[in-house]
């Protein structure tokens, strides 16, 4: 659907799921594409799949809660891709519970990962072509929760985040907007486990999807190139939800 041909692409948490869908998506589409995470594995073997798309393909392994790393990171993938024009902010830290040690996983990744990616790569999108950044949080930042009140507050935070970040680099020509999936599913993913460990949650939330099935990883993806595409120049500071109806219930 999008014509990315040339584009640089760092994708934060891109190996599974979500952020690979959207490497693979921006590489299907002709874009230079860089992805980071912390296991090893699924990072070599999407990096090979993006490859495979006939891009430049770079990945390094990192824990996005150590600050240096990330610095390292960006810079390293903007050398290996010739500059930057979209960063993707997909990485979480899953730090659910109302704890410190929750509290702590969500932040130091959800939240500070995003800011210090975001620093690192601003001169190179003030740089780039077309340059946006696209965060993704989720519909749990947009109420309540007593099952993941960790989680929903960073979330939150994220929405909140990326409005500020688009009114301060609207001088700059950079857009930022943000995309709120809501229960996605996919091999080795969280809903995935719950269908067999939790079936009670899991059969909950599929049961609150007005179209009857949790989401798959490339729908979340496709609204992540929309937001990075000509066709979304003029939409900065919003986030968007992709849930199927979920949040409506």
């Amino acid at each position: 659907m999008f014509d990315f041909a040339g584009r640089k692409v760092v994708v934060c948490g891109g190996s599974r799921g979500i952020g690979r869908a959207i490497a693979l998506g921006f590489a299907a589409a002709g874009a230079h594409v860089s992805i980071c995470a912390r296991s090893l594995g699924p990072l070599e073997a999407t990096r090979a799949e993006i490859a495979a798309r006939g891009v430049t393909a770079h990945a390094a392994a990192l824990d996005l809660a150590d600050a240096a790393a990330v610095a390292t990171y960006v810079a390293d993938a903007a050398t290996a891709l010739g500059g930057i024009d979209v960063l993707v902010n997909n990485a979480s830290g899953f730090g659910a519970q109302d704890t410190e040690e929750g509290w702590a996983a969500s932040l130091n990744v959800d939240v500070l990962a995003t800011t210090r990616a975001s620093r690192a790569a601003l001169p190179h999108l003030k740089a780039g072509t077309q340059p946006s950044i696209i965060n993704i949080s989720s519909i749990s930042g947009f109420g309540p929760s007593q099952r993941t009140p960790a989680y929903a507050a960073v979330k939150a935070l994220l929405i909140n985040y990326t409005q500020s970040q688009a009114a301060m680099l609207a001088r700059d020509g950079i857009r930022v907007n943000g995309v709120a999936p809501g229960s996605i599913e996919f091999p080795g993913g969280s809903w995935e486990q719950r269908r067999t460990s939790d079936p009670a949650l899991y059969n909950r939330i599929l049961g609150s999807i007005p179209f009857g099935r949790l989401g798959a990883p490339e729908e979340v993806a496709d609204v992540a190139l929309f937001l990075a595409s000509p066709a979304a120049r003029w939409v900065t500071g919003h986030t968007v939800v992709v849930d199927g109806g979920q949040s409506l219930s």
